[in-house]
């Protein structure tokens, strides 16, 4: 083997990144706390507001977010080199559209009960802010590994929101948890609670806690 032969192949080697390095940790680690969609960029606050009266419709939006977040990061970032830059937004439309329309579907035939009570919500992950925001400052600019990845980390930051707030609002708004009694039959529930004026109290004191508890400062 010559020496220019091998002077390539250890380049090679040394431009093959580790799956899991520290940077690719990041991509996950980060919006699961410091660069949180929710309470740091305040992203996808709707729908906080509107599907967290109760924990069941709650996991299944974060499950349909995580799923179009990660399928349709993967779809940009596989065609970042052959979109035209005047039609990415349509491009990045239509591909969300499309996953959109296919939780729509499963929905209907696996979960109609929960379905009915998200219908109107599941419509909007089209327009969600954290989706079209990754796909256009992350997967354009960036291979499907790392756009997996960031997808999978900023679904499960929107998670760890969503999940809380609605815990909450269920089980001091209806006295239950998952549809189960927990306080009591004489619980008498809390209707603000669950109005989406519960949902902006619990939303905040979360943000507060976050932000407090990491120091962050708004920039001016």
């Amino acid at each position: 083997m010559s020496t220019e032969t091998q002077a390539v192949e250890n380049v090679e080697v040394k431009e093959r990144e580790p799956l899991f390095s520290k940077k690719n940790r990041k991509l996950i680690n980060n919006p699961l706390d410091a660069d949180n969609p929710i309470t740091v960029q305040v992203l996808g606050v709707c729908s906080a507001l509107a599907v967290t009266v109760s924990l069941i419709p709650t996991l299944v939006m974060c499950i349909s977010v995580l799923f179009v977040l990660i399928f349709s990061n993967l779809a940009i970032s596989v065609m970042r080199n052959v979109i035209p830059g005047r039609i990415r937004i349509i491009v990045q439309l239509l591909v969300v559209a499309t996953l959109v329309a296919i939780v729509d579907q499963v929905l209907q035939a696996y979960a109609y009960d929960v379905y009915k009570l998200i219908t109107v919500f599941v419509g909007l992950i089209i327009t969600n802010c954290i989706i079209m925001g990754r796909l256009e400052a992350f997967a354009l600019a960036n291979k499907p590994w790392p756009a997996f990845l960031d997808a999978v980390g900023n679904g499960l930051g929107y998670a760890v929101i969503l999940i809380p707030v609605a815990f909450f609002r269920e089980l001091f708004g209806s006295g239950s948890l998952l549809g189960i009694n927990i306080l009591g039959e004489n619980y008498p529930g809390n209707g603000v609670m669950m109005s989406p004026v519960g949902a902006c109290i619990v939303l905040g004191l979360i943000i507060w806690f976050q932000r407090a508890r990491n120091g962050y400062t708004e920039e001016a």
